[in-house]
């Protein structure tokens, strides 16, 4: 009896195997995704700028740090224009970051240190020089149509576009074409004409891009500028708004109910994800995750869960909230986003990204506290290169082209070296931060309180029961310190923020945790608390713009508790 067992066994394992099946089903749950800058994060071969070698060489920081994944901002081929964002090639490297070999290279040191790799996709658009554009402008059989083309006027050197839309970066977003004898739309710089989803030949081409990658071995893509993928095939004029402060032909200037979240739009990222499942069952592969970035609101945003993404990149934290923010601010925030959130589907937090300032910039002297906020929350945490470590942005930074963006770009600091550690060259394509002698990385290991620690013990923090699995209730104590609790059947830990920026206040925990004392796991830079240190619930004084993480148990103590979470991990990465 046991043989024919072993048989049936055999023979429904083989079945499934043929049938094809998606493997390691969820593994970006509770996963930490960290933002790579190619160009900035380290430099192989010493011209200054940031290279895929770079990259493998500095894996082993990842594992370091507990990150589950890192995510690629653009390597294709590119003239540029806008930092990578207009492709040329969709399927090939930028010889500035290397060759395809090198990425090959990556991906098998990744897969061997268990971390997964997310490559950028740009499907909105591509470069004026790629293949498509120029078939387009040829009126070159089905590639006519690849673009959304209109007539418009051209007197002189004066064109009259069909409508009033208007670009991303501000002014008409048309752009007469002499040999076409037509305007091209472009949601962002005239170099990078929208591509035309109406066009069912456009959605397979994508599909065939994002195949192609697969191929190579990516493990899912961060999908960028999600809601303008479609426009109103109407061409009608958008409602004008007036803003104060803004121009006539402003981005803001208009009510872009024609030109972005369109209904089409969530059909698209759907088809996206049925293509993506299918192939990771076909291929018997882990299953690929598609993260959206969609700057708009708050329900707009959330909508994308029920159409395939699993990180609709939820914002609110760079948005919603800045240095004046309040505990209740922060608190409606996260509220919103959890009430939001549908059941199955689970949270995500976004700090920081490249085009935004960094968050020590933003929250002075309160980086700490906005990670510590991501790592506690239930879901999927974002971490932009840097963060890490504290890195605030280089504001003396002065480019003749202008791109405000380029003060949180800067190289990632990893010693008191020539260049930060980043590169052999003291010139590099971005001036590093002066800061770097000693905000880096290898000064911040040898301080058991420093940025990068307090990062690393967040982490081995996230992956323990509590935290993936227990209850999250927020509450405001005293009008000034937000309090987010996570309890299960045997701990609670709570993370205090106080929000006023001159004071400490004392606040009475008794009637959230369900303990009498509880142990300070960590705190925020240079707060002068004491890790260890045990709190009686009924009087904790938190001190001015200071932010700390209590832990409470039943019969143990927090450091039995981090202990055990460290040996969890070093179970895990032994069976590997």
């Amino acid at each position: 009896m046991k043989s024919i067992g072993l048989v049936v066994i055999t023979v429904v394992l083989a079945a499934r195997l043929a049938a094809g099946e998606i493997q390691e089903k969820g593994w970006w749950r509770n996963a930490v995704f960290y933002q790579v800058y190619p160009r900035s994060f380290m430099d192989s071969d010493g011209d200054g700028d940031g290279d895929l070698n770079g990259i493998t060489s500095k894996l082993e920081h990842f594992n370091d740090l507990g990150v589950t994944a890192i995510w690629l901002s653009p390597i294709n081929t590119s003239p540029e224009v806008d930092m990578g964002y207009d492709i040329s090639d969709f399927r090939d490297i930028n010889p500035r970051f290397g060759t395809m070999q090198d990425l090959r290279n990556l991906l098998k040191k990744a897969k061997k240190l268990g971390i997964k790799v997310i490559l950028d996709l740009v499907p909105n658009h591509t470069s004026d020089k790629h293949e498509w554009f120029q078939k387009s402008l040829d009126m070159n059989g089905k590639y006519a149509d690849y673009y959304i083309w209109a007539n418009c006027v051209k007197n002189g050197n004066v064109t009259t576009p069909p409508n009033n839309w208007v670009s991303v970066f501000n002014g008409t977003a048309w752009t007469w074409h002499e040999k076409r004898k037509q305007c091209y739309f472009h949601q962002f710089y005239p170099q990078q004409p929208d591509l035309n989803y109406n066009n069912p030949d456009v959605q397979e081409e994508m599909k065939e891009i994002m195949r192609f990658w697969l191929n190579v071995g990516i493990d899912g893509f961060r999908i960028d500028a999600v809601p303008h993928l479609f426009e109103n095939k109407t061409l009608a004029n958008e409602p004008v708004k007036s803003v104060t402060g803004a121009g006539k032909d402003d981005f803001v200037s208009r009510d872009h109910i024609y030109t972005k979240d369109q209904p089409d739009t969530y059909k698209l990222v759907q088809s996206w994800r049925d293509f993506v499942d299918e192939y990771a069952k076909n291929e018997n592969t882990s299953e690929k995750v598609l993260l959206t970035e969609a700057y708009t609101t708050l329900n707009n945003t959330l909508h994308y869960y029920k159409y395939g993404s699993n990180v609709p990149f939820n914002f609110n934290f760079i948005v919603g909230a800045s240095a004046t923010s309040n505990a209740t601010d922060f608190k409606t925030i996260i509220d919103n986003w959890i009430a939001g959130t549908p059941s199955g589907d689970v949270p995500n937090w976004v700090m920081g990204n490249h085009d935004r300032t960094r968050i020590g910039t933003r929250y002075p002297d309160r980086e700490d506290q906005m990670v510590m906020l991501e790592m506690i929350l239930p879901g999927v945490a974002v971490t932009y290169y840097g963060e890490e470590i504290g890195m605030v942005d280089n504001t003396k930074i002065n480019r003749t082209n202008g791109d405000f963006r380029d003060g949180c770009r800067t190289p990632f600091q990893w010693n008191n070296s020539i260049s930060a550690g980043f590169s052999s060259n003291p010139i590099t394509w971005l001036p590093v931060n002066e800061n770097y002698e000693t905000l880096n990385l290898e000064t911040e290991k040898t301080d058991p309180d420093s940025h990068y620690n307090i990062y690393k013990s967040l982490i081995k923090l996230r992956n323990s029961t509590l935290l993936k699995d227990g209850s999250l209730q927020t509450t405001v104590l005293k009008d000034l310190v937000l309090a987010v609790v996570r309890k299960d059947s045997k701990e609670s830990a709570a993370l205090l923020i106080n929000f006023n920026n001159n004071s400490s206040v004392t606040v009475d925990l008794s009637g959230l945790m369900e303990h009498a004392k509880a142990e300070l796991a960590m705190s925020s830079f240079k707060s002068g608390l004491k890790r260890n240190a045990t709190y009686v619930l009924t009087n904790i004084t938190i001190p001015a713009k200071a932010s700390m993480i209590l832990i409470a148990s039943s019969g143990s103590s927090i450091a039995y508790s981090m202990v055990t979470v460290s040996l969890a991990l070093c179970v895990l990465i032994f069976r590997m």
